[in-house]
């Protein structure tokens, strides 16, 4: 058993260096907490990422050399090796693998200092290597950033359009954003894992190789070489959550999905972002899906909220807020009671009346957590004091 080494993220050249010590067996590295003497992990331990994922839980993944390479080897095989512009947090995994992938393709990736601005990341990508692919890692919010620095900005768009691939992930992509991508002819890739797989493993719905997934129950599971070892100092999480059936190794991963016949991959939803509604159950990342449908809505998040009279309910949060094309106050106004009757209409329709959205809720900036993700428990907390009023 060894000990951990803690280390300090903002410096991306020691950065790269600790990690490809870690990549050969040397010196594991802590990732977003501070290690205590007792904290000891197994030989072939390279990283122990903390991180709460989508359940707000704190855990403390565990991540081998072995399904790093692994990881970082089928990513290069589906889209390409060579030079990376890192624009996410280095702590996390997305971002701690744009390292690996780096280290392992002989490459330093470009780094966007501090919070992330769309024109700093497009005048970057200029200092990408011509050698190789061209690649990055987003999240939806740093894309549409980027997107609508795109649509005014000939240079950002061509900045944009040089890249090989732009890898989407840590939560479901809207069809506007990707349609617009499209439209710009940038190419992105839609990207599913978590820590406890390594990062991504699923691109565009097709598994990388050696990565398996099956459903069971209604939740996709995922086994192969990019699995975690498990919990840090949780035995009981991990043998909850990691288990082996028909002779392997498999991550429950507490996401509903389906898998065509052809083998692609569609995740629907959490299984725990389920309110109860008047009595029904109803999805939260099924309401989010019809909403997006609604012209202007494109990006909203849905977060719950309680209901006086049905227990639970929901509230469409609107990042940027809303265009009602006047500036009439009592016409605006108007403009929003329309719309949200018109997304209700399309809810009710789609999935039933106690899916019905309670509240509109525009933002001008939507809190995010440091991982680059929405704060949805900020924007749930948010919406219910606006409810209660």
């Amino acid at each position: 058993m060894r000990a951990l080494t803690a280390i300090d993220t903002a410096d991306p050249v020691a950065f790269r260096h600790a990690v490809a010590r870690a990549l050969d067996g040397e010196n594991p590295l802590a990732l977003g907490f501070r290690p205590s003497d007792e904290d000891r992990v197994p030989d072939g331990t390279a990283v122990v990422i903390a991180t709460s994922g989508s359940t707000g839980v704190p855990k403390r993944v565990v991540l081998s050399a072995a399904a790093l390479r692994a990881s970082a080897s089928a990513t290069a095989a589906r889209v390409g090796s060579g030079s990376w512009l890192l624009a996410l947090a280095p702590g996390y995994v997305a971002g701690l693998q744009v390292v690996v992938r780096s280290v392992l393709a002989g490459t330093t990736p470009a780094v966007l200092p501090g919070r992330f601005h769309a024109a700093e990341f497009c005048a970057l990508a200029a200092e990408l290597s011509a050698g190789g692919a061209r690649l990055s890692s987003l999240v939806p919010a740093q894309l549409g950033d980027l997107l609508d620095l795109a649509g005014h900005d000939p240079a950002a768009a061509t900045a944009l359009r040089t890249f090989d691939a732009l890898l989407i992930g840590g939560q479901a992509l809207a069809p506007a954003l990707r349609a617009r991508a499209a439209d710009l002819g940038v190419r992105i890739v839609r990207t599913y894992g978590s820590s406890e797989t390594a990062g991504g493993c699923v691109y565009d719905g097709v598994p990388l190789d050696g990565v398996r997934v099956a459903q069971v129950d209604g939740e996709l599971r995922i086994g192969g070489p990019t699995l975690a070892d498990g919990y840090l100092g949780d035995p009981a999480q991990t043998a909850d959550r990691f288990l082996r059936a028909e002779g392997a190794r498999w991550y429950r991963t507490g996401d509903l999905g389906e898998i065509s016949d052809d083998g692609v991959v569609a995740v629907t939803g959490r299984a725990d972002n389920v309110i109860v509604s008047g009595g029904v159950n109803v999805s939260l990342d099924r309401v989010e899906r019809v909403v997006r449908t609604v012209p202007g809505l494109g990006s909203a998040l849905v977060v719950p909220v309680p209901d006086e009279r049905w227990g639970q309910g929901s509230a469409i949060v609107v990042p940027g807020g809303i265009d009602t094309g006047t500036e009439d106050p009592a016409e605006a106004s108007l403009a929003v009671v329309r719309l949200l009757d018109a997304v209700r209409d399309a809810v009710a329709a789609e999935i039933g009346p106690a899916a019905r959205p309670s509240l509109l809720l525009p933002v001008r900036t939507l809190p995010l957590l440091a991982s680059g993700k929405p704060d949805r428990r900020a924007l749930s907390a948010l919406a219910a004091r606006t409810h209660a009023l």
